[in-house]
């Protein structure tokens, strides 16, 4: 379901407010915010009684329902625990918004008031709160809805809408959440849907689509035969063994001036991944439909941008193909030409996000002269290793960029951290048939897929991003997460002050 949101005045007294359900937070040790003190004051010591009984503890993400509390105008009153006060932060805040919003969904009501925004947040404005309020809502509100399978309507009312508690400087924090979470949205429904549903040509008809309702944005789609002219050789290599054929699809996003340099986003968009020749163990290979979801990150991150009307220019390039066995497909031992004319030694089929990647590269900086790409990609099961499922892997030589984007991922609570890019391993990637191989062995092996695409991106301002961890949950159940979207959408803001 796809939340509304809005602003209640900060000045409001949350015991008079009339709502199915307010929003209030406490303290460990009982310690009461403004609004639980107001609500606490006016029902005779509800809350009170609930600290000392033990049944409020003030846990961070702790919820406790009152309902309808005597001399109180709202039906009931939602408790959320904040943790110890003196080290309350920027991450523990989203998180209690997060449980808060879970909560709310679990309940029978259709609309919430939230004074968790009036928080005090340690160097964070009310915007940021209200951005950050409203996106952990709208996270914990989605629903898979491209289902298979037939489902029960609810009988009992959804949580439909959520205000919050604030002044009016807080409304660009609220516009930018909006947009920040249709992009969310759009990358976490297109890397959910089955990969017989979600292949190259479906996601050029997304982007087609986008394009055909936003004035401001044009959609370029090359095919495989006209990449084939142009000489995309590494790309459609990894293409070739299946029947739904490569598309390179170019979204053009034109808010700035004309004439000015754009911005560019690059994402892996392998629709589904066997693995190729070099096949995949059977066991989660079903999760691998998640393998476009730098495609899906990127054109989430550009639908943020359209939609905050961001006076810049930008562009998000997608290679997209399907690795599959077959009698055609490509193989370990082959050496293919790339679009640079680096030509390339395939040591493993299953490297092939790097594959098509490094065409996609090479193309975006020769047909845009871009001022920076920004590239994600689910491309590595080492930078997993390396840094679980909380951090993306930034890579970069360029430590300006590298330092906007992790700033950027600061801001938006989508944190990224950086591995080292340094020469010394490009020595691992050295082949004696080819300029280069398609992997470097055991080793470093997150690091040394980013020296690959570096190879393509020489005298390009260029960070990369690795989601392998971050882009989906594990398991059966396991949902996209929208990653990186957050993160790029803040580095964009940045880049307009």
């Amino acid at each position: 379901m796809t939340l509304q949101f809005s602003l209640v005045a900060a000045s409001t007294s949350p015991e008079s407010v009339e709502t199915p359900c307010l929003v209030v937070g406490v303290y460990e040790n009982g310690l009461l915010t403004s609004a639980a003190a107001r609500v606490d004051g006016a029902s005779e010591g509800a809350i009170k009684r609930q600290v000392e009984s033990g049944d409020v503890t003030g846990k961070a993400g702790s919820v406790t329902v009152l309902f309808a509390p005597a001399g109180v105008a709202a039906r009931r009153v939602l408790v959320v625990g904040l943790g110890a006060q003196k080290n309350f932060d920027a991450a523990r805040f989203q998180k209690i918004n997060l449980e808060a919003a879970r909560a709310l969904g679990k309940l029978p009501v259709e609309s919430a008031v939230s004074f968790l925004t009036d928080v005090d947040v340690p160097g964070r404005d009310a915007a940021w709160r209200v951005r950050t309020a409203a996106l952990a809502a709208d996270h914990a509100a989605y629903r898979y809805t491209a289902t298979f399978k037939p489902r029960e309507k609810s009988a009992q009312p959804q949580l439909a809408s959520v205000a919050f508690a604030a002044g009016d400087d807080a409304q660009a924090g609220l516009d930018q959440a909006l947009a920040i979470a249709e992009g969310v949205r759009f990358a976490r429904e297109l890397a959910n849907l089955p990969p017989n549903i979600c292949n190259p040509s479906y996601i050029a008809a997304r982007a087609q689509a986008f394009a055909d309702d936003n004035e401001s944005v044009n959609c370029r789609i090359l095919d495989h035969e006209e990449m084939e002219r142009l000489g995309f050789g590494s790309l459609l290599a990894v293409g070739r063994g299946s029947v739904n054929k490569p598309r390179l699809i170019a979204l053009e996003y034109n808010g700035g001036n004309a004439g000015d340099k754009p911005y560019a986003f690059v994402g892996k968009g392998i629709t589904f991944d066997s693995g190729g020749i070099s096949l995949k163990p059977g066991a989660g290979m079903e999760e691998m439909k998640f393998d476009m979801g730098g495609a899906a990150g990127v054109l989430g991150g550009f639908v943020a941008a359209v939609k905050m009307g961001l006076k810049l220019n930008l562009v998000c390039v997608v290679p997209s193909a399907e690795n599959m066995p077959d009698g055609d497909s490509y193989r370990p031992s082959d050496v293919l030409t790339s679009l640079s004319g680096l030509t390339i030694e395939v040591l493993n089929t299953d490297a092939e996000g790097r594959l098509i990647l490094c065409d996609a590269l090479t193309w975006t900086a020769q047909t845009y002269q871009p001022r920076a790409i920004v590239d994600a990609a689910t491309l590595t099961g080492a930078c997993v290793v390396a840094l679980g499922k909380h951090a993306t892997g930034l890579m970069s030589k360029h430590d300006d960029l590298a330092a906007e984007l992790l700033d950027a991922g600061e801001e938006a609570l989508d944190r990224a951290w950086r591995l080292p890019l340094w020469d010394d391993y490009q020595v691992q990637l050295e082949s004696g048939f080819a300029d280069v191989a398609n992997i470097g062995g055991k080793s470093a092996g997150a690091i040394t897929a980013a020296c690959f695409l570096s190879r393509f991106t020489e005298g390009q301002r260029w960070a990369h991003l690795d989601i392998a961890g971050t882009a989906w949950d594990e398991g059966r159940k396991g949902l996209a997460t929208g990653r990186p979207v957050p993160l790029l959408a803040q580095w964009l803001i940045d880049r307009v002050g």
